[in-house]
């Protein structure tokens, strides 16, 4: 009896298996809203041309209304990167959102975001996206947007400024925004701990950084990265990291901005 019970448990095993290793992932689902469209990018010369940017407003509970923007944005005009990380609980760090947001010149802001693509009624779980369940989106969008959304579910979100030069800056631009290309072009899945927001950003910092970035705890547990970060050199600022989360934490800035036509340089003031 026991052997036929661990044959049937065996055959569940390798069918589950079997169909986990034959799923393919697709950008033909139907997505949640928010989701619901990939970045189209096109890159010429000194000149970045973005569609599906993303900037919708948000309401109260899940409600929204979408926009999309179409935006160029100028190399030679970018001068400052920002790393944003939103923890997803105020009494554990270890879980988080990791984002991107880049400064120019005349004034343009745009925030770069890798995130689990979910389908409509979708919630996101970490072990689900372990399990090839969720496709990979790059979302690029306005900062009131992509700040906004976790503001106003009392997520913190940090704003650190980063100690990179003008030209790394664009490098990393460069490199993130050929990735979402790759993305659109082909699509992939998610993973929890090798394909998520924080790889996506350590892989083209390594690629510009003089010194390579360990993949270790802070990564898994990206809530931590600011720490790392910090350890490193990496966040323009001589405060110690507790003063530097106090001052960087952009929560009560940003409700007070959220309808504001400067909320960029509103978060920063």
């Amino acid at each position: 009896m026991l052997w036929a019970v661990l044959c049937v448990l065996l055959i569940v095993l390798v069918a589950g298996a079997a169909a986990w290793s034959a799923r393919r992932p697709s950008h033909d689902r139907p997505w949640a809203g928010e989701q619901a469209l990939l970045p189209a990018v096109t890159i010429t010369g000194t000149q970045v041309h973005v569609r599906n940017v993303r900037d919708f407003a948000y309401g109260p509970g899940t409600d929204f209304t979408p926009a999309y923007r179409e935006h160029t944005y100028y190399l030679d005009r970018l001068e400052r990167v920002w790393f944003g990380l939103s923890p997803f609980s105020r009494d554990w760090r270890g879980p988080a959102h990791a984002f991107l947001s880049f400064q120019f010149s005349d004034g343009q802001y745009v925030a770069v975001s890798v995130e689990a693509r979910r389908e409509a009624g979708e919630a996101y779980s970490i072990w689900k996206g372990a399990l090839r369940h969720y496709e990979l989106i790059y979302v690029i969008g306005e900062e009131r947007d992509l700040v906004g959304v976790r503001v106003l579910k009392d997520d913190p979100v940090y704003l650190y400024p980063m100690r990179a030069t003008p030209e790394q800056a664009r490098a990393l631009f460069v490199r993130m925004l050929r990735r979402a290309q790759q993305v659109e072009q082909r699509p992939e899945f998610y993973n929890t701990f090798s394909n998520n927001c924080t790889t996506n950003i350590l892989q083209p910092v390594n690629q510009i950084a003089d010194k390579d970035i360990p993949f270790g705890l802070e990564i898994l547990l990206p809530g931590y990265s600011d720490r790392l970060a910090h350890q490193r050199g990496l966040i323009d600022t001589d405060l110690p990291l507790e003063q530097a989360r106090r001052r960087f934490e952009v929560n009560d800035r940003a409700r007070d901005a959220l309808a504001a036509p400067d909320f960029s340089a509103r978060i920063r003031a």
